[in-house]
């Protein structure tokens, strides 16, 4: 496919807006893949027909004390924003499958996330847009910390088999490394009690014209915001690619002291 410069590229990012919907669910199951890392389940007969056909979105949940009287006071209750994992059908009853990355119990979707009882509400709201692969790379780089892994497991499924590909993925510790589907091994970081995303940003920072994989990678690159600086600099600036032609985002925000997190994309 030809750019507007006059280049080839095997593959376009192609961004396509949503009509904005709110949905009622409830929480069916929870399952601790790691101490600090659930998935849930959530159903309801308002996520039928939910999904998007693009490679990349996110819904905003809502988590108020108790069942809204309407959307507009459910809108009002605490949100944060996340991928969608997973959803469809099963036993004739719709879900979408959520993935949390926990940072303890006094974020309000660590909590409910932890610890809300199954049966107790949750709003979701969106996708307003999703972003949509058309094409097929010659190659993949996938990088994040554990918030971006829903999204890096959705960007995985899309790899085909024999393609070069880099999955790089940072992580408290050994005990903190979580099973990604994908036809190449996954490559963990492991950054301690370092700041967050500073294993990853190193990681990267030691990465060359050598590492990248394939010719016309897509590259997909979030965790927290300064994550931004270092990817661009070894896609753009080293691999030469373009801006407009990769993923990179500051998932989240954290404080000094790297303890609060807050959603960012």
């Amino acid at each position: 496919m030809p750019s507007s410069n006059g280049a080839t590229h095997s593959f376009f990012l192609q961004r396509e807006p949503l009509d904005l919907r709110f949905r009622s669910a409830t929480l069916a199951s929870r399952e601790f893949l790691t101490d600090a890392y659930v998935k849930i389940r959530v159903t309801g007969e308002e996520l039928r027909g939910f999904g998007a056909t693009g490679d990349d979105d996110h819904v905003r949940i809502f988590l108020p004390d108790e069942r809204p009287e309407s959307i507009e006071a459910m809108r009002q209750a605490p949100s944060r924003e996340f991928t969608p994992l997973a959803w469809g059908e099963e036993d004739c009853t719709p879900f979408i499958d959520l993935e949390f990355a926990l940072h303890g119990d006094e974020g309000v979707a660590s909590a409910w996330a932890s610890n809300a009882p199954v049966g107790s509400f949750i709003g979701i709201g969106g996708p307003r847009g999703t972003l949509r692969i058309d094409g097929e790379p010659d190659g993949w780089f996938l990088a994040g910390d554990e918030t971006a892994i829903a999204q890096i497991r959705r960007y995985a499924a899309r790899i085909p088999e024999g393609a070069p590909a880099v999955i790089l993925v940072e992580v408290r510790g050994a005990g903190h490394q979580l099973e990604i589907d994908a036809p190449v091994p996954v490559e963990f970081v492991h950054r301690g009690s370092a700041f967050p995303g500073t294993a990853l940003a190193d990681a990267i920072a030691r990465m060359d014209a050598d590492d990248r994989p394939g010719e016309d990678p897509f590259v997909f690159v979030a965790a927290e915001q300064a994550i931004v600086k270092p990817a661009r600099a070894l896609t753009v600036d080293r691999w030469g690619l373009d801006a407009d032609r990769t993923v990179i985002k500051g998932y989240w925000k954290s404080d000094a002291t790297g303890s609060e997190y807050h959603a960012a994309h």
